[in-house]
């Protein structure tokens, strides 16, 4: 574990589970989190991975209550901020949403999209402070000034995450959750954006929650990695030993799955193939959500959900045949 005074966020037992009509007066559950317990330190980016539909964007919404948990706590600095009002915190927390061409309002201008947290927490004294802010931001991510007075539509993909993420600093936070930043931009564009929060993150001291699929790019960025499966958290490790050396069998069939540039090592590669599809969240299996498609799993594994711990210094993982597996 680490230095409790060094943590900013904290999960503990977090679940979120949205309720869904399946007939007359019946109620079932998507059970969207499940049970997930990390923190995250000060400075540090913590990458989460999953396939999609695996509950890694509504953790990150969770824990900004942008959703509100069914249950289990959210600690930041050390105060449960699980049930508190979150204005003073919405400062502190932001988010940069995945899709720049939904999360941007077509109707204010740039200026003003920035501009908006700063009304809401009356951060300036006078209009021309105002605008140098908001000018200042544009420039931070790489706008021009000008950019300020047309509207999200006139603008690449690349730009408008450039203003989404410009938006999220317009506060000054000191936890940022991106979610999928990168994934609807061309992949020209990703290398420059995620340098850009590399960069930010040197210069102000973020502490970044990066939700992704491309696991190259998260093994890039993030100082430990988190793997979801289903709701659940399987196994969390720092990036080199995670890539090294993962310790849950999902994880490894995850990362035989990135493509090698080198035509023999890719040859030479064992590709790991899962059989059969993602169990519904709102029916999952009985004990180890993944055990229906894990080639190790046993009678055990229907019987019992695996405990999340740590089983190597800093390396956790949830499986019952970890020492049999590896």
């Amino acid at each position: 574990m680490a230095d409790g005074k060094n943590i900013l966020i904290e999960v503990n037992n977090l679940k979120k589970y949205f309720p869904v009509k399946t007939g007359f007066m019946k109620m079932n559950y998507v059970k969207a989190v499940d049970d997930v317990s990390f923190y995250i330190e000060k400075g540090e980016t913590l990458g989460l991975v999953g396939e999609s539909g695996c509950g890694k964007t509504t953790l990150g919404r969770t824990i900004l209550r942008l959703h509100e948990p069914t249950e289990g706590k959210i600690i930041y600095k050390g105060e449960d901020i699980t049930h508190v009002d979150m204005l003073p915190y919405r400062r502190k927390m932001q988010i940069i949403f995945q899709d720049p061409y939904a999360s941007l309002d077509p109707r204010m201008t740039v200026g003003d999209i920035i501009g908006e947290a700063l009304d809401i927490h009356k951060m300036y004294g006078s209009k021309t402070e105002r605008r140098d802010k908001i000018n200042a931001l544009l420039d931070i991510v790489g706008l021009n000034t000008e950019h300020a007075n047309r509207f999200a539509h006139e603008f690449s993909g690349g730009q408008r995450q450039r203003i989404g993420i410009a938006r999220a600093l317009a506060v000054d936070p000191e936890f940022i959750v991106c979610d999928e930043p990168i994934s609807a931009l061309d992949v020209s564009i990703q290398a420059q954006v995620v340098n850009m929060l590399e960069d930010l993150q040197a210069d102000r001291g973020f502490t970044y929650l990066f939700i992704a699929h491309d696991l190259s790019v998260v093994k890039h960025i993030s100082s430990r990695i988190g793997v979801m499966y289903l709701g659940h958290m399987v196994e969390l490790a720092k990036s080199n030993e995670l890539y090294r050396r993962p310790l849950h069998p999902y994880t490894q069939t995850l990362l035989s799955a990135i493509p090698i540039a080198d035509p023999k090592a890719s040859r030479a590669k064992q590709r790991i193939i899962l059989e059969g599809d993602i169990p519904s969240p709102m029916n999952p299996p009985s004990g180890c959500t993944f055990r229906t498609r894990c080639p190790y799993a046993t009678e055990e594994c229907a019987q019992s959900a695996p405990e999340f711990k740590e089983w190597e210094p800093g390396h956790f993982a949830a499986c019952h045949h970890l020492d049999k597996i590896n």
